[in-house]
């Protein structure tokens, strides 16, 4: 490729007399690019037991039959029984980004002194680019099952619960959102084999939006708020598991169409785990400088989320409007 000379004029944007503008830049990058979801931030984080992480489940009590619990007292004959427990396992996966450092184009960056922040907001940026991967695999994770795995992602929360076989349809208007959501999630807490409690629901803030318009124009109720972290308030339903938080996901799609479906997710936070190997976090690891003088920044991470109790402690409701 043959070189050329470029006219260092064009570079100015004003010249004359006592004056030559330049182009100069405020030091600050402007930056509301979205990063984590608020799914990934509340459920638990556990270290793993292994690759793959295992785990008992208890799906019933030593609970003899009346036909078999009462006897006569004169003739004591007790039924021999063992509670039911059954052994799980969810296979962790590796999540990994780069970003790699030009020695030249760093070394440019410093004398000019005029983003000195650069270098280090880069790799932050790089490390949120992971966590947002993260999050959005979290519900959205294509394989499709913990035993026999199918592709490199996650199990996602969503495919887990779906797979677990608690899935409902609220019909278009005018079946209410509301009363839907809460018939469910009284189906849920009335269980008789298994103390459900279901903590929040989740959804797309257009649907959570659809129940603040339900609620205004059929009752002409404002739903109360309630704070989910620090600073952070939302709109809570009032159910018999008590007042849930209606949580806004931007990771949770919807479909648009004849009608639109908007999926809404009634979980036990408490029984939603990931299972992480050496770090709940991201790693860094600077791999040094190759002969292109270049630093390599390689981000890790690995771990897998498990729904433990899919088929009876969460629910996935879908809406159509």
């Amino acid at each position: 490729m043959k070189g050329q000379f470029v006219d260092l004029y064009a570079s100015a944007d004003y010249l004359g007399p006592g004056a030559i503008e330049i182009d100069r830049y405020q030091t600050e990058i402007f930056d509301i690019v979205r990063r984590r979801g608020v799914f990934g931030q509340r459920i638990k984080q556990v270290p793993a037991t292994g690759h793959p992480s295992r785990f008992f489940e208890e799906t019933a009590i030593n609970s003899p039959t009346a036909t078999l619990a009462f006897v006569d007292p004169r003739n004591i004959t007790p039924t021999v029984g063992s509670p039911t427990r059954v052994e799980l396992a969810v296979p962790l996966k590796a999540l990994v980004s780069q970003i790699n450092y030009n020695l030249f184009d760093l070394e440019v960056t410093a004398q000019q002194s005029q983003f000195a922040y650069l270098q280090a907001k880069d790799l932050a940026d790089s490390v949120d680019g992971l966590l947002r991967t993260h999050d959005v695999a979290l519900w959205n994770g294509t394989d499709t099952s913990l035993s026999s795995p199918t592709t490199l992602q996650y199990f996602g929360v969503t495919g887990q619960i779906v797979a677990g076989g608690n899935t409902t349809t609220i019909g278009v208007a005018p079946a209410s959102i509301v009363d839907g959501l809460k018939g469910t999630i009284a189906q849920m807490v009335s269980n008789s084999s298994y103390a459900v409690r279901p903590t929040a629901i989740y959804s797309n803030p257009v649907l959570l939006d659809l129940i603040d318009r339900e609620m205004k124009s059929e009752y002409n109720v404002v739903l109360n708020t309630v704070e989910i972290t620090a600073g952070l308030r939302v709109k809570a339903l009032t159910t018999q598991a008590g007042e849930l938080p209606l949580i806004p996901d931007w990771t949770i799609p919807y479909t648009t169409g004849t009608p639109s479906v908007y999926p809404v997710y009634i979980v036990t936070e408490d029984l939603i785990e990931y299972h992480w190997l050496s770090d709940p976090n991201p790693r860094v690891f600077k791999l040094g400088l190759p002969n292109a003088l270049t630093q390599q920044m390689v981000v890790v991470k690995f771990g897998a989320p498990v729904v433990k109790g899919a088929n009876f402690a969460h629910y996935q409701v879908n809406v159509q409007r």
